[in-house]
């Protein structure tokens, strides 16, 4: 079983940067790919971004595309996800989830394992 814990969210002012941390437990951590969700009050589960098991692909939603990265350190079994110039709009309660193909995925149900989410407030 792999266990992921979000981490890093809170309140941030309109145009200010927030970097979330999810961490794995397991030792297969290399082997998944791992995304990036969010879900905000009244609207459905969204994809943010996605990276391959190796790193070297990634994949992000065109409402953050430019402004959020992410990228993933095997030997600390963590993902990350950079959000810079965040938007009100950007509002919404973080999820990491990993894929045990290893493919790059936009849809949710492909996913495996979920943390239990972080909240990101951006204010105006």
């Amino acid at each position: 079983q792999v266990q992921l814990v979000e981490s890093g969210g809170g309140l941030v002012q309109a145009g200010g940067s927030l970097r979330l941390s999810c961490a794995a437990s397991g030792r297969a951590f290399s082997s998944y790919a791992m995304g990036w969700f969010r879900q905000a009050p009244g609207k459905e589960r969204e994809f943010v971004a996605a990276i391959k098991r190796s790193g070297g692909t990634t994949y992000f939603a065109d409402s953050v595309k430019g402004r959020f990265t992410i990228s993933r350190d095997n030997a600390k079994n963590t993902v990350y996800l950079q959000m810079n110039s965040l938007k009100p709009e950007d509002t919404a309660v973080y999820y990491c989830a990993a894929d045990y193909s290893g493919r790059v995925s936009t849809v949710w149900i492909d996913y495996d394992y979920w943390g239990q989410g972080t909240q990101v407030t951006v204010s105006s």
